[in-house]
């Protein structure tokens, strides 16, 4: 498991002014911590982080030496400033069950020799107990054809007895459409040739 650090955050300090320094601030609550923790966490290690951890990730987070096992329960990013202002982690109790989001990823895309592979739903919502936590989800999608739907209930996941999805069962994740393309190529012949008649 993957632990990032991050100190107390004194809320006499403005987030605005923190970010100025360098840091990216974020909150830890969960059931067993009064109210919740303020943190601050170096921007270019939370940057560096994110790159391999996202949303819906279970890590460590090591505040001043306490160690947390924590999910990123969420990341508020700043696209004006093209920054990340601040992450939200929800400390966890073994028999507690938390609601979390795994990312969908699919794979075998360039086995498809016909249409475009479309996907709809780019992260699927679930409950569960700590221990049963993931973050991503493979779909193999090699086999599909044109007019072939892959849905929430054809995942791995979901016929995992230890998660309950919280997602619509039929909603799409990825669909192969036809591709209509007209070639303007021809067209473009028929124009020169016009001309040079």
């Amino acid at each position: 498991m993957n632990t990032l650090k991050a100190e107390k955050r004194s809320m006499d300090v403005k987030a605005k002014k923190l970010r100025r320094e360098g840091y990216v601030v974020g909150n830890v609550f969960g059931r067993e911590i009064e109210g919740s923790i303020p943190v601050k966490m170096n921007k270019l290690e939370v940057e560096k982080f994110l790159k391999k951890n996202h949303k819906g990730t279970q890590i460590m987070l090591d505040v001043e030496g306490t160690q947390y096992d924590v999910l990123i329960k969420d990341v508020m990013f700043n696209p004006i400033a093209n920054r990340v202002d601040e992450i939200d982690f929800q400390a966890l109790v073994s028999n507690e069950m938390v609601h979390s989001v795994a990312e969908i990823i699919t794979v075998n895309h360039e086995k498809i020799t016909e249409g475009a592979l479309q996907q709809t739903l780019e992260e699927v919502a679930y409950k569960a107990l700590p221990a049963y936590l993931i973050d991503e989800v493979k779909v193999d999608v090699g086999h599909m054809k044109i007019g072939d739907m892959i849905h929430v209930r054809d995942l791995p996941i979901a016929s995992d007895e230890n998660i309950k999805i919280t997602t619509d069962l039929d909603a799409i994740v990825a669909t192969v459409a036809a591709i209509h393309n007209v070639v303007p190529e021809e067209t473009t012949e028929d124009e020169t040739t016009e001309k040079t008649e």
